[in-house]
């Protein structure tokens, strides 16, 4: 096993375009739907593989271009290390003050760690200044423990 960390930041009211976060139905709609709906799902399927927004399950991350791919890992510690530097990068940025102070860095590493080592992802938001959001999440990989059909986006000793 292995990790991916992705990482997205931008407009708050982007990050609330839920249609795009989510995977389109496995099924279309049936025939003789109205034209919206079936326009609506076609668009849902061309936009959600390509559109850099972070999933609404974290697993989904996999099915994104791996240009979208941070940084890989092979040790659970290494993407827990990851994602401590990311927070702390921005937590001087945290539209809260409690959330600024709040942050305990040291248990936020070891409980990633953790976590990602019983082949759980881990994904991490919070609203910075202006209003931005920022995104963190670090997905486990060959196989992902809840959506084990997802392929790798980045093959065996292949670089990010």
């Amino acid at each position: 096993m292995h990790y991916h960390g992705y990482q997205w930041v931008g407009a708050k009211e982007r990050f609330d375009q839920e249609a795009l976060r989510r995977p389109p139905h496995p099924e279309p709609p049936p025939a003789g739907s109205k034209p919206e709906l079936i326009q609506r799902y076609r668009e849902v399927a061309a936009e959600f593989p390509t559109v850099d927004l972070p999933p609404l399950e974290t697993a989904y991350w996999l099915v994104k271009p791996r240009s979208m791919v941070r940084d890989t890992w092979d040790e659970a510690k290494d993407a827990a290390t990851w994602i401590e530097a990311r927070v702390a990068e921005y937590a001087p940025r945290f539209a809260s003050e409690w959330e600024r102070a709040f942050i305990d860095l040291p248990l936020l590493v070891n409980s990633t760690a953790e976590r990602l080592s019983s082949s759980c992802d881990v994904s991490l938001g919070f609203y910075l200044e202006r209003p931005l959001y920022l995104s963190l999440a670090v997905v486990t990989c060959s196989p992902n423990r809840s959506k084990p059909e997802l392929v790798c986006p980045i093959e065996q000793g292949e670089s990010v």
